[in-house]
């Protein structure tokens, strides 16, 4: 059985930092294509950073210089390490997973039903 847990989101003053974690089991960590989304009240979901198989890392330009995504497969974890937080980043967080064995980034990486799982969420609020 698939299970993603997400933890480490609350409240921070704009220019703050928090780093999300993903605790994952059910799956082969290593092989899967590891995602953050977000998803904002009236927004759509919005990819946020990816990482697959190989290590190769994607994020979405307005976060690009400030969110750094990073996975530890002995521990079937994945880590979202945010800085300089903007009002703008506020929004429920996700992690999701394509367990594609050794998945690469081929396929619409942004797309949420690309991936197989999802975490239940973690809240980020940051205010101004």
């Amino acid at each position: 059985q698939v299970q993603l847990v997400e933890s480490g989101g609350g409240s921070v003053q704009a220019g703050g930092s928090l780093t999300l974690s993903c605790a994952a089991s059910g799956f082969t960590h290593a092989t899967a294509c590891l995602a953050w989304f977000r998803h904002a009240p009236g927004k759509e979901r919005e990819g946020v950073a990816g990482i697959d198989t190989a290590g190769i890392t994607l994020y979405t330009d307005s976060v690009k210089g400030r969110f750094f995504i990073a996975k530890d497969s002995t521990k079937n974890a994945l880590y979202l390490v945010m800085s300089n937080l903007k009002p703008e980043d506020t929004a429920m967080y996700y992690c999701a997973a394509r367990t594609t064995d050794y998945c690469r980034w081929t396929f619409p990486q942004w797309r949420p039903t690309a991936y197989d799982y999802w975490g239940q969420g973690t809240q980020v609020t940051v205010s101004s």
